[in-house]
């Protein structure tokens, strides 16, 4: 079992940055995949990005491509979301999940929500215009 903390959310205006972390507890940390999803009131929540577990593959939502990225330590048991050139429609609630992965080297990242296994509790991001 893991558990999951995000942390470093906050109010930023359009433009600006913001990085994300999700730190896990457990020395089993390398045997997931990470994934990042928001949420809106009202809305379904969306995939963001992803991270396998070895830290070599990724995948972006198109809507953060090229503005997002995702980035992992192992050794520290963290993975990153670093969040550049934001946008007021980024503003949403930010979690991080866990995906149990058998394959250190696998390259797939799932992208429903309903794959991962363990979920952390969000982090508030709001950009404002």
């Amino acid at each position: 079992q893991v558990q999951l903390v995000e942390s470093g959310g906050g109010l930023v205006q359009a433009g600006g940055s913001l990085r994300l972390s999700c730190a896990a507890s457990g020395r089993t940390f390398s045997r997931y995949a990470i994934g990042w999803f928001r949420q809106v009131p009202g809305k379904e929540r969306e995939f963001v990005a992803g991270v396998s577990r070895n830290g070599l593959v990724t995948r972006y939502a198109d809507s953060v491509k090229g503005r997002f990225t995702i980035s992992r330590d192992n050794a520290k048991n963290t993975v990153y979301l670093q969040m550049n050139s934001l946008k007021p429609e980024d503003t949403a609630v930010y979690f991080c999940a866990a995906k149990s992965s058998l394959s250190y080297t696998g390259s797939y990242i799932a992208a429903e929500g309903i794959e991962y296994d363990y979920w952390g509790q969000g982090t508030q991001v709001t950009v404002s215009s």
